[in-house]
């Protein structure tokens, strides 16, 4: 098992909130080996059990909690979000955002490009992880997410959200159906693409929608980590650089 130190990326925002504890961690630290060397946390991949659960025993001691208290979701890029007051004790929900209001859980989202974002409202005792993607992003998870905090006290005023390390709009090139879902939602959605040097693509700036959305939804306190998990190819996975063609 690796003794490497964790070294997490903070939100200045949520770090003011003496309450919580929080971290967007990335490959380094782990204890994982061969073509999965690194903190990999997904139970999903073919990494040994083993090396998966000790790598996720070290981010729950980094951030306070029992190992068992670190819960995540089935991502399915969506628009699902799920309030839990317990860890889970069968298989994760397939949802792709969690909220608890329970002491001591801590909420994580796997990403690799997309956008992890959390959400707290300390005068509430509320917190919320979504897994924002161009799916959910498009489909309204950061919305759901919002609204089931609400629906469980919080209150849109006091909540604060933190969009951590995800691909930027330098590295996100897409084509011109991709752009079109987007507009087809709604036609200002065009302020976040830019014309690529290639014919019909375009860069698409996922930070700067989920902003726009956490904004449209009632929320003025907004951190956005400047991190290119596509760039930083030492620091973070990506799913984007793993399937550029070399």
């Amino acid at each position: 098992m690796s003794d490497a130190i964790l070294s997490p990326s903070i939100s200045s925002l949520l770090s003011k909130e003496s309450a919580i504890s929080h971290g967007f961690f990335g490959r380094k630290g782990g204890t994982s080996s061969g073509i999965y060397s690194s903190l990999n946390c997904g139970f999903g991949s073919n990494d040994e059990p083993l090396n998966v659960a000790q790598n996720r025993a070290k981010v729950a001691a980094n951030i306070g909690v029992a190992h068992r208290h670190l819960v995540n979701p089935y991502q399915i890029h969506s628009a699902l979000a799920q309030y839990i007051d317990a860890p889970f004790t069968s298989e994760s929900p397939k949802v792709d955002a969690l909220v608890t209001k329970t002491n001591g859980l801590a909420l994580a989202i796997l990403t690799a490009d997309c956008a992890p974002i959390l959400f707290v409202d300390s005068v509430h005792s509320v917190i919320g992880a979504a897994h924002a993607g161009w799916q959910g992003a498009l489909y309204g998870v950061i919305e759901t997410t919002i609204d089931l905090m609400v629906k469980h006290g919080a209150q849109r005023e006091s909540i604060k959200a933190a969009i951590g390390p995800c691909i930027a709009q330098s590295s996100y090139e897409v084509g011109v159906e991709y752009r079109d879902k987007f507009l087809a939602a709604d036609g200002e959605n065009s302020q976040f693409f830019t014309e690529a040097h290639a014919p019909d693509k375009y860069t698409f700036d996922l930070k700067a929608y989920c902003a726009m959305r956490l904004s449209n939804a009632g929320i003025s306190q907004i951190d956005i980590l400047p991190h290119d998990t596509c760039a930083m190819e030492k620091d973070y996975f990506s799913n984007r650089r793993r399937t550029i063609p070399s």
